[in-house]
């Protein structure tokens, strides 16, 4: 069997030298299309997509790529033309993800996907004015936009007694905004499309302005309930860019705060499944042992949610032996707890006859999407960025990744129990073994032309973060791709066929992200 890399060099792409962290290739227009249908055919995954303006450099427009098969990641680059409108050979039609990585590469950055079924904007609202692409380097963002007249048009059902259900984009609950448009005969759902793009920010030509240590606190608040991990993933970015690698100790403090996000958030959405199926008690009581780690991590670190805590370099925060046996007893504590609460959680009958065979998406279906993290985990993907991309502590300390066959709710809820479980076990031995040594060294800016690649398991699935320097050595592009972009997808296929108050259980056993998919 072939490595992505032998597909790619078999197409004539050309090795790029100045990407880091990844193996890269530059590949002619010619050859594109013929090498997707080649990694598709080796089962390989789109699992990033975005558009880049070299302009600065005296360059034109540029498509970049990156596909995974088994622990490989691959990134194809094709160059485009210098003056817009630039196009490129649409890969929608052979991954299914480049369906909405291309409409936002369309939106954002005005290339044009040639072949693409579905020309709509994405991201971008339909009252911006058309010729508005923020990502590209001749935007002026210090000006609002002139407000434009505009329709988005939704799929459409017809047939005797079918309806439509408009829900949000604003919601009963405390959430952020998306559009959910149902279709549906009585209560059962024909079609589920989203419409996203509310909670957009601007956070990837936010990039562009700020200093590459300014970048690291811009990374931990794309997605406030994934700090540590987005802030990790763009700081091992910026250090492959850079050519550094952080101390030991400092790595392995950055995989215990990732596994102490992990732990808080899967808590979290345990009890909220619980609550939309009207189990009250153990949405309370899930909260309450989530409080207990959030409370552990001020008092240890500094902050709740560990904002801050990952930057090029290293930590910004330590632990002494004091804090040693604090987590030891914390862990020891969460850990009989949570197991006491399981077999409660698993007794209920109740519970089970709502989360079984709801919103199921198939081991097939999610191979075909290329969902990650839990959602993937869930429908029989083994797939696990700590297994792929590891990094002190996880080359030693290898976690156990739970998979389940079954692709519903429930299947969903229990991977999130299993992970907790191994988080707890993993921590301790962190814990245990942490090595000795500084958690910060200072971080050079990358040379101009310098890239870096990151690929890391934040608590939702596989974040993949990709850096450029410009020649002024500033950041010159910076593109993040959350769980969300790709798990958004699943959930539209997984509410078919359910009833439709049954989409809040099946939309909270996804649980993804607004803010981390509208960038």
């Amino acid at each position: 069997m072939k490595t992505l890399s032998e597909l790619l060099i078999i197409e004539g792409a050309l090795k790029d030298n100045s990407q880091r962290g990844i193996d890269a290739f530059t590949i002619s227009r010619e050859r594109f299309i013929h090498a997707a249908q080649a990694i598709k055919a080796a089962k390989g995954r789109l699992a990033a997509q975005w558009g880049v303006d070299e302009a600065p450099f005296g360059r034109g427009f540029v498509l970049c790529c990156v596909f995974c098969l088994g622990n490989e990641y691959v990134l194809a680059r094709l160059e485009l033309e210098k003056e817009a409108p630039a196009f490129f050979p649409s890969l929608a039609r052979i991954f299914i993800p480049a369906w909405r990585f291309e409409r936002q590469i369309m939106s954002l950055m005005g290339l044009t996907a040639e072949g693409h079924p579905d020309a709509r904007p994405w991201i971008k609202f339909e009252d911006w004015p058309k010729d508005a692409y923020p990502l590209r380097k001749s935007f002026d963002g210090t000006h609002p936009l002139q407000r434009a007249s505009g329709e988005y048009h939704w799929i459409k059902t017809k047939g005797e007694g079918a309806y439509e259900i408009p829900v949000g984009p604003v919601h009963a609950g405390i959430i952020e905004p998306g559009h959910f448009r149902f279709q549906a005969v009585g209560e059962a759902v024909l079609n589920l499309e989203e419409r996203l793009g509310y909670a957009h920010k601007g956070i990837e030509k936010c990039f562009e302005s700020l200093s590459w240590e300014e970048g690291a606190r811009l990374a931990g608040r794309i997605s406030g309930d994934t700090t540590v991990a987005h802030a990790l993933a763009y700081s091992q970015a910026v250090e492959s860019a850079s050519g550094l690698e952080p101390p030991e100790r400092a790595s392995w403090l950055r995989a215990l705060f990732l596994e102490r996000e992990r732990i808080a958030n899967h808590l979290g959405d345990i009890g909220a499944i619980c609550n939309d199926v009207a189990f009250a008690f153990m949405y309370y009581q899930m909260g309450r042992l989530r409080e207990i780690v959030l409370r552990a991590n001020k008092a240890l670190f500094g902050h709740r949610l560990l904002m801050d805590k990952v930057r090029p370099g290293g930590v910004s925060a330590d632990m002494d032996s004091e804090a040693r046996r604090a987590i030891l007893s914390e862990m020891e504590g969460l850990s009989r707890e949570f197991e006491r609460l399981v077999r409660i959680y698993d007794d209920h009958p109740s519970l089970g006859d709502r989360l079984y065979d709801t919103g199921v998406f198939s081991p097939a279906q999610a191979e075909e999407f290329g969902v990650v993290g839990i959602v993937a985990r869930a429908s029989g993907q083994k797939m696990d960025a700590r297994l792929r991309r590891p990094f002190p502590p996880y080359h030693k300390l290898v976690p156990r990744v739970p998979v389940l066959h079954s692709g519903d709710a429930h299947a969903r809820a229990w991977v999130r129990v299993e992970e907790i479980r191994e988080s707890i076990c993993f921590i301790q031995d962190i814990v245990k073994s942490l090595p000795e040594g500084g958690i910060e060294i200072p971080c050079p800016a990358p040379l101009p032309d310098a890239k870096g690649f990151a690929a890391v398991e934040g608590w939702r699935g596989e974040i993949i973060t990709w850096v450029q320097a410009g020649p002024d050595g500033k950041i010159n592009r910076c593109m993040v791709r959350d769980p969300s972009s790709v798990n958004w997808l699943g959930l539209e296929q997984a509410a078919k066929g359910n009833m439709v108050p049954d989409f809040p259980l099946c939309n909270k056993s996804f649980n993804q992200s607004y803010s981390g998919h509208d960038l």
